[in-house]
């Protein structure tokens, strides 16, 4: 597991730098210029290896969970990164979402966390699930998939309180838990849609709600068309992307380059399929230069093995 956690840290940094420079740019842009290796400058002028929002609130997330779950402390991490650069690869936030900014500026101003996300249909970005992973490790032991629902919805709630977003983030923790212990990815994605769609029978959840994931829950995602997949910065689009590279390729690097080669929100897509094909090739899988040039690549170490030292902690309570 620990070569799991520490390519899931790992591979999300990466996935995420790959993705910074080309943000925005188009699919045919970009099948015409891929992206093979890390570039800089580019959309926000930041150096090769930087990572953006993505990554540094999954780390915030993984440093509160370090300590027990309490939702207050998550929050008041996320406004210490927004107000501090906490965790930001250069110490300052340069990329930070609408829903997102306006959700900590409510925690900053004594808000609780479990009523300041974004609750429009407009605020269904994928702000929350770009840092979910660690929740997903943190609950490995948690067999209550009600409880693992509640807790799910409430660190998505922080700033994505929408039922929409919510399930995108359960949808993918869910599946992060299946790739923990099942090794086929394919096996893992029909263990998630066994379990979710499971739960979801038992639930007054708002069915029209649930039916904009039938592509991930009741079809096979891997089997849609590439020119169907959308690699935009809604929750949906990014879940089905992100599925969709682990699923169509059979390693971390070509996983990662794929996410980000499909434009768009291209470090979101890279972030989210790299959390995953990290977790599931593990860290020796993932291209050593790479995790070398990784800006604060040793910190990301150090973090990883302070998570793994937690859950251990808590597995043996």
């Amino acid at each position: 597991m620990q070569q799991q956690i520490t390519g899931a840290f790992y591979g999300i940094a990466i996935g995420d730098a790959l993705g910074v420079p080309v943000e925005f740019k188009t699919r045919s842009y970009l099948s015409e210029n891929p992206v093979t290796t890390f570039t800089g400058y580019g959309c926000w002028n930041q150096p090769p290896g930087t990572f953006s929002d993505d990554s540094s609130l999954t780390f915030c997330t993984a440093e509160s969970l370090i300590t027990g779950y309490n939702l207050q402390h998550m929050a008041d991490t996320f406004v210490r990164w927004s107000q501090e650069g906490y965790w930001g690869a250069h110490n300052e936030v340069f990329d930070i979402g609408h829903t997102t900014r306006r959700a900590l500026q409510r925690c900053a101003t004594g808000t609780s966390p479990l009523v300041s996300g974004g609750f429009e249909e407009f605020e269904n970005g994928n702000g929350s699930l770009m840092r979910i992973m660690p929740l997903a490790l943190f609950l490995i032991n948690e067999n209550d998939i009600h409880t693992r629902y509640q807790l799910t919805r409430e660190v998505s709630g922080i700033t994505h309180q929408h039922f929409r977003s919510v399930l995108g983030c359960f949808i993918y923790v869910e599946f992060l838990r299946a790739l923990l212990s099942i090794e086929n990815p394919g096996e893992a994605y029909l263990q998630m849609q066994r379990s979710v769609n499971a739960y979801v029978g038992t639930q007054p959840f708002n069915p029209a709600e649930v039916r904009l994931y039938e592509r991930v829950l009741q079809q096979n995602i891997a089997e849609i068309p590439e020119q169907q997949v959308i690699s935009s910065g809604y929750v949906i689009h990014t879940l089905e992307s992100a599925l969709w590279c682990l699923l169509n390729t059979s390693g971390y690097r070509d996983c990662v380059l794929a996410a980000v080669n499909l434009g768009g929100d291209t470090d979101t897509t890279g972030a989210v399929a790299g959390a995953a094909a990290g977790l599931h090739y593990g860290f020796n899988q993932l291209p050593a230069q790479w995790v070398a040039q990784v800006v604060k690549s040793a910190e990301i170490g150090h973090l990883a093995n302070r998570f793994m030292a937690a859950i251990n902690t808590a597995s043996t309570q």
